[in-house]
Formats: C-alpha cells, structure tokens, sequence
C-alpha cells in the first residue's frame, strides 16, 4: 500500500481532481451566462448592469426606410453623421471627438498661427544676451508668451467666436460655412505680417499663380509663409537686442586685457553690468511694448 499510495501519488491525485472541478465550474457557469441576442429570449439574466429587458433602440438596425426614419432610430454607444442633400449634421458624439482632436493640435496651431513664435523667440535672445542661463525659466517665458499671444489674438478670437462659433451653435450655418468664416480672421491676422517673396516662394514651389490678394492664396500656403516671416523678424529683433550687450562685452574684456587679467572670463564681469544697464532702462517694458507694438 505505500508502495502504490506515497506522498507523490496522493499529490497527482489531488491536482488532478482540483483540474476536473474548474473544468466542470467552467463548463457549467458557461451554460448558465448563455446571453442570447435573438427575439426568442428577450429576457435573459446575465452579470451586467443594466435593465436587459429592454431594447437600446427603438428599431431594429436595418428597418429604416428613408431619412427621416433613420434620423428617429436612437441607436445607443454609436457615432453617426446623417447627410441630407450635401447638408450634414453631427451628432454628439462626434462633436466631442472632433473637439478632442482639436485639443491635441492646439499646441501646433498656437505655435504656428499666433504671434507665440515672434514672441518666445525674442524672449530666449533677450534671455541669452544677458547670459543670464536659466533666469528667467523656461516656465515663466512660455507662460509670458502664451498671456502675450492671448492680449495680442484677442480681437482675432472674439472676431471668430461672433462670425462662426455663435451661428453654427444657433443652427444658422453647416460646418463647411462655419469654418470658412473662422478661417477668414486668421487669414486677416497672418497675412500683414507674412512678406510676398516668401508667399512667392511657395506659390512657385507649387506651380500656382499668384495676383497678390489675400483670397488667392491657399491656406496651405499662407502658413508657411506666416512662419518663415515670423522667424525673420524674430532674429532680426533679437539682433538689435544683442547689440548693447556686446559693447558691454567688448568693454569689458578690453579692460581685463588691459588690467592682465587674461585668466578671468569676461563674462563673469560683464554679466553683472548687463542687468545693471537692462534694470536702469526698464528692459522688460521696453521689449515687450515694443513686440507687442510690431502686430499692430
């Protein structure tokens, strides 16, 4: 008997039948939770929440005959767009996943359609002229930026909030109609600030012709356009920053030359005079107004 019952048999034994019972409690739960989606069982008990005596539609899918009966249907955890004559309507679901869209290129479209490109680029070559590093910090210059771009696209977001947002919420306008007329004030921003050589740059690329009004340029277009532009002024400003900075650099290491003390960085020395010369001459007022001033 030991030979046949050891210590190793009982515990194969025991596997063995602990493997048959979740077997057979798998087999039978299976049977039990059977959720039939037919007309024959209407009311079957399951372990989801919810009432499953009734249906989640009002039709059966498929019993629509025209429009307006398939416009009726209340088809639940759906995502539809109804057409009518080229005239479309979306429901609300698709608004909210239209508007998360929007959300995730917002960044990409404040950087590349505002005046946020002009400004924290002139913001970091003020920053490096004073050869201050990190002062002020990233956070503080971005967020100086963001307000900034906010003041200064005001009118342009108040401009396309009355002209679309409002009609097309009212029902007096589709979606096509309401995003031409939001196009258009961004349109009016971007194009006294983008220089024609660039936009007749694109157009040749292109292969289009240009008559030099604003409505015969692509959107497309114009964008780069805007961008290459905004980057041209932006160095340009931040050269004419720089340029008192390095006379105080110059001065400075002339005189360390002069002194011997060819060992210590002029830098070090020089640092201290530039906020000294930025602080007397009320630099961040003077910067900033004057960026401002450049988009009106």
């Amino acid at each position: 008997m030991k030979k046949y019952f050891s210590g190793r048999h009982i515990k194969r034994v025991v596997c063995l039948l602990f493997l048959a019972g979740i077997l057979f409690a798998t087999v039978f739960m299976g049977v039990k939770n059977t959720v039939y989606a037919t007309e024959q069982h209407p009311t079957v008990e399951s372990n989801l929440t919810g009432n499953t005596t009734e249906r989640t539609n009002i039709n059966a899918p498929g019993a629509s005959e025209d429009a307006d009966d398939l416009r009726e249907l209340n088809i639940a955890n759906t995502v539809t767009v109804t057409y009518n004559n080229g005239n479309g309507t979306l429901n609300g679901a698709l608004r909210i996943l239209i508007t998360l869209t929007l959300i995730a290129i917002a960044p990409s479209l404040i950087v590349m359609l505002t005046s946020f490109t002009r400004i924290i680029i002139v913001l970091h070559f003020t920053r490096a002229a004073m050869n201050t590093q990190t002062a002020p910090p990233n956070n503080v210059m971005i967020g100086l930026a963001l307000f900034l771009t906010f003041f200064i696209m005001q009118p342009t977001i108040t401009s396309i909030y009355n002209d679309a947002i409002i009609p097309f919420e009212a029902g007096e306008i589709d979606q096509e109609e309401a995003l031409e007329l939001a196009s258009h004030p961004i349109r009016e921003f971007m194009y006294p600030h983008t220089q024609k050589k660039d936009v007749g740059l694109f157009m040749e690329v292109s292969g289009t012709e240009w008559s030099g009004e604003l409505d015969d340029i692509p959107f497309s277009v114009l964008v780069p356009s805007f961008i290459i532009s905004e980057l041209r002024t932006a160095f340009i400003i931040g050269f004419l920053i720089y340029i008192p900075f390095i006379v105080i650099d110059m001065v400075v290491a002339s005189t360390l030359m002069a002194m011997g003390m060819m060992m210590l960085p002029p830098t070090t020395i020089s640092m201290p005079f530039k906020i000294l010369l930025f602080v007397l001459a009320d630099g961040w007022n003077l910067i900033i107004g004057s960026l401002v001033r450049t988009f009106y």
